[in-house]
């Protein structure tokens, strides 16, 4: 992979800042070039303007993957899915973060601060990153969904 390849955007709202934080760490650690947009203050800040300038940064190829939080990660999932380009699911457990990215080659995902904890977080987030997308009879599927976009 790439220098440009290791690049991952991580953003969250209030309620996700320190998991986000702990991730970010982790990932760095294993050579990951991490891009934190924050927020950095515990002030009351709307998600749907973290996930989409996440999700911007995605599509646009500036990182080739993004990692957003919220308390559940759905509403910020959201968000950044109505970025064209991104394929973003929310996961709460590591089959599924394996799963979007090998059947729906997924360039996002989101996790929910208040639903698991930051061992699991840190789990969910390896098989994400470690997972490539199988393609074979997935691609079709993927291109299906990106035509939806119109």
């Amino acid at each position: 992979m790439t220098a440009s390849n290791r690049r991952v955007v991580l953003s969250s709202d209030h309620s996700a800042i320190a998991l986000r934080q702990a991730i970010a760490g982790h990932i760095a650690a294993q050579g990951w070039e991490v891009v934190d947009i924050g927020p950095t203050t515990p002030q009351s800040t709307p998600y749907p303007e973290h996930g989409a300038a996440a999700a911007r940064l995605v599509a646009a190829g500036d990182c080739r993957f993004g990692i957003i939080l919220c308390g559940t990660g759905q509403g910020i999932m959201m968000a950044a899915n109505k970025i064209r380009g991104v394929r973003c699911g929310v996961c709460s457990e590591t089959f599924s973060a394996r799963m979007i990215r090998q059947h729906n080659d997924a360039n996002m995902l989101s996790i929910g601060a208040r639903v698991v904890g930051e061992g699991l977080a840190l789990d969910i987030v390896d098989a994400f990153l470690a997972a490539p997308f199988d393609g074979g009879r997935h691609g079709p599927r993927v291109e299906m969904i990106a035509a939806l976009e119109g």
